[in-house]
């Protein structure tokens, strides 16, 4: 039990697109279609209002969980455990997105959030931290729920970025950047990597050194955005050019 714990982490590191990492990968996959399957029974206003806040819950309770462990293992601090990485940022602003169905909210987590989120699970910055452990866990489920939580917006609420929602999300992304930044400087961190790169592999390493990595990053954001309107870009296409030729 203790080792489930243990803040060293297990005997061999995190290695990604192992058994556990694809199965976890697919665990989240298979949740955002079961939305999708039965999106007309989660619009019933009791479901509905069941499911969005235990959904919220299970992202707040993830990250209280985490930070709950560092203060107990004597680890917690300023400079890693603060709410300012992207995901994390993204998991409150969605778990609030759940509470209130606010569509402001919702552009952020859905074009940005769910982006981060998945590069995050596609490339894990766990180092020793393996399944079976807590932070593997709490990885996992605190990012899956990210995810979960974007589609059910669109899926079930009928949610839907649009072209504006784009300038609107990256706007936004900067300036929490900025903020982010003056963080790191103050705590010594490397809050949204912006200090220098992740320990594990990632995108980042396609991306040049420091600060020149942080510039690409730009663009590789607005390529990201665009792809998430994408559909919804395409959507509205169809049905101005069927409007258009009645």
């Amino acid at each position: 039990m203790f080792e489930f714990f243990d803040i060293s982490g297990t005997d061999e590191p995190f290695v990604m697109f192992s058994f556990g990492h694809l199965f976890s990968l697919f665990l989240i996959f298979t949740a955002i279609v079961f939305l999708y399957r039965y999106r007309d029974k989660l619009k019933q206003e009791r479901v509905n209002r069941l499911t969005r806040y235990c959904l919220a819950g299970l992202l707040l309770l993830s990250d209280l969980a985490l930070n709950v462990w560092f203060l107990v293992e004597g680890s917690w601090t300023l400079d890693y455990n603060l709410p300012l990485q992207l995901c994390t940022i993204s998991l409150y602003l969605s778990a609030f997105m759940l509470i209130t169905r606010s569509l402001a909210l919702f552009e952020f987590a859905f074009l940005i959030g769910i982006g981060g989120a998945l590069q995050a699970l596609l490339t894990p910055d766990l180092g020793h931290f393996s399944y079976p452990h807590f932070r593997t866990y709490q990885f996992f489920i605190a990012h899956g729920a990210i995810l979960v939580a974007g589609f059910y917006m669109v899926f079930v609420e009928g949610f839907r970025p649009t072209l504006h929602s784009i300038w609107r999300s990256i706007l936004m992304l900067n300036i929490i950047a900025l903020l982010v930044g003056l963080a790191n400087w103050l705590t010594g961190g490397n809050y949204m990597f912006l200090a220098h790169k992740p320990g594990a592999a990632s995108l980042l390493d396609l991306l040049g050194p420091w600060p020149y990595y942080i510039i690409w990053l730009e663009a590789v954001v607005l390529v990201s955005v665009l792809l998430f309107y994408l559909p919804f870009g395409v959507q509205d296409f169809r049905r101005k050019r069927k409007g258009s030729g009645n």
